[in-house]
């Protein structure tokens, strides 16, 4: 279980990426931030920010229609 949660279910793109880079910098480095998200397009957006950004995607699941990502702040 990580550390800290995000809920941005039912948000569309870009909301929850730039949530979750809001509320990263609430998350101490080496911590994990898990993310849900109803928004399909957010596997390949989470991705792509973990990418850019340097963080880790630890886990990515989906589950009855909700994604779910743990993210390592870096």
């Amino acid at each position: 279980m990580s550390e800290h949660l995000l809920d941005a279910k039912g948000l569309n793109c870009p909301l929850p990426i730039l949530k979750t880079k809001k509320a990263l910098k609430d998350v101490p480095i080496g911590e994990t931030l898990e993310v849900l998200s109803t928004d399909p397009g957010s596997i390949a957006d989470f991705e792509a920010f973990c990418r850019t950004t340097g963080n880790q995607l630890v886990e990515h699941t989906t589950e009855d229609g909700v994604y779910r990502f743990i993210i390592r702040h870096t």
